[in-house]
């Protein structure tokens, strides 16, 4: 049995696992590098093995850091099978489509100012990404164990990172010699009020496990939402406008709950205007409403009797791109939830670039910013930053509320893996000097930092 990492490996993104047992190769996601210039570029680098040889994809859930080369694994020569549970199914094909034509208007954007000569090749198109969602064959329900093929059992474990996520659990048999092994994915946290919260994991001898925040704790998640509400109230005090990058799954819905929460607890005003300006988010959304198997009991019973809990008095749902570019007429009084959350490109480009440099607005981060991004200079204090090719100052001002995060703390990610019993631990998914903290708090297991394509005899 062979274990070799592909991405994600002292990096936060593009994760991509290789496992080899009994003549079977499996794949554990397949994920987007995003950040940097350099990162991007390694999109383009050779997966580390052939995807004509794959015979599996096991999908963790739908954030493009882990799905997002699919349609390229499949342009490459990738036939095999993809396994999710449904509702990741469900995401991943909002998630890809968008990919793709976001890549298609790139594409068109640099015909427009540089002629052929300097038009970027798309990583993938359409149609590879309708190839990939074709390969979507199975679909599995958390704790029911899965034969993926001989020697090779599945079991997809409630991760309560965004809908639809999971860990997975594989028993391996190979000439009679077994292993346990489990993927974390990304882990949520149960401090959140939307979707359950990550389930116990199983004992297992390996696991190979994300670190995102493996050095830090989150604030308190009540003391993160009336932050939220402040920062609305005293934006709109001064006049201004509220910005909030936002990611399409998860953290859009999960806003939107505590803005009506807001409301109805009278620490936001019932005539506040928000603005959902991202069609997958809309869409995201009303996947949320067909998997209540997913969501918190409360929410989950909301919806049962009738009652929309992402539903608010003055809520807009903004999916032409004419009634986005309309909204930069609004000076003040609007919360404007636009993506991609690290604002690497989309339409919060365009909102932040009408804001950022009024003193009277606000610009809100919920989430994490992986380094080279747009939002992480914003958040780390740049004077100004470069949108469009125009120098714009940062004067509204600027709150980040990490509690939202849909990433378990330090604090959760010891617990979980303390469940998991592992002897053997190969950190993943985080910046190098974070989990050199985390691995530095963890005791009784073998600690492995695997490097991009190395390989692990298991």
């Amino acid at each position: 049995m062979k274990l070799s990492f592909h991405g994600a490996d002292r990096d936060v993104t593009g994760s991509c696992h290789l496992l080899e047992c009994d003549g079977h190769r499996v794949l554990i996601d397949c994920g987007l590098y995003q950040g940097t210039q350099d990162n991007g570029a390694k999109n383009t680098d050779p997966f580390g093995f052939d995807p004509a040889k794959v015979d599996f994809v096991l999908l963790t859930h739908a954030h493009l850091d882990h799905c997002g080369r699919l349609p390229l694994l499949v342009k490459k020569g990738f036939r095999g099978e993809i396994i999710s549970t449904a509702a990741t199914r469900e995401l991943a094909r909002l998630v890809l489509l968008d990919a793709a034509h976001l890549q298609d208007q790139e594409v068109s954007r640099s015909l427009h100012r540089g002629g052929p000569d300097q038009m970027p090749q798309p990583l993938f198109s359409l149609h590879d990404a309708l190839n990939s969602l074709d390969l979507f064959r199975r679909t599995v329900s958390y704790g029911e164990p899965l034969v993926v093929a001989q020697g090779v059992q599945a079991t997809f474990v409630n991760a309560g990172h965004i809908l639809g996520s999971a860990s997975i659990f594989l028993e391996l048999d190979e000439g009679g010699r077994r292993q346990r092994a489990l993927f974390s994915g990304d882990l949520g946290s149960a401090t959140h009020h939307v979707l359950q919260g990550p389930a116990t994991p199983p004992k297992t001898d390996i696991v190979v496990m994300e670190t995102t925040y493996g050095d830090r704790m989150h604030r308190p998640f009540a003391a993160s939402v009336e932050e939220l509400y402040q920062a609305i109230s005293d934006t709109f005090v001064r006049g201004g406008n509220v910005v909030i990058p936002t990611f399409a799954l998860e953290r859009a819905q999960e806003l939107l709950y505590f803005l009506r929460s807001g409301i109805e607890r009278g620490r936001l005003s019932q005539s506040m205007q928000v603005f959902l300006d991202s069609p997958m988010a809309i869409s995201a959304t009303e996947v949320f409403e067909h998997h209540l198997e997913c969501l918190d009991a409360e929410v989950a019973a909301l919806l049962r009797n009738g009652i929309d809990p992402f539903g608010l008095p003055g809520l807009h749902f903004v999916r032409e791109t004419s009634e986005s570019i309309a909204l930069n007429s609004i000076k003040g009084g609007a919360v404007i939830m636009a993506g991609p959350g690290m604002a690497t490109g989309g339409r919060v480009i365009h909102h932040l670039r009408h804001n950022l440099s009024r003193p009277e607005s606000s610009v809100v981060f919920v989430g994490y910013a992986a380094v080279g991004t747009l939002a992480r200079r914003i958040i780390d204090g740049a004077s100004q930053v470069r949108i469009f090719d125009e120098d714009v100052p940062v004067r509204a001002r600027i709150c980040t509320i990490n509690g939202f995060s849909a990433h378990a703390d330090q604090a959760e990610l010891l617990e979980w893996h303390n469940a998991t019993g592992a002897g053997r631990t190969f950190l993943v998914h985080g910046e190098e000097n974070i989990m050199s903290v985390f691995a530095s708090k963890l005791a009784g297991t073998k600690i492995e930092m695997p490097s991009l394509n190395q390989t692990f005899e298991i």
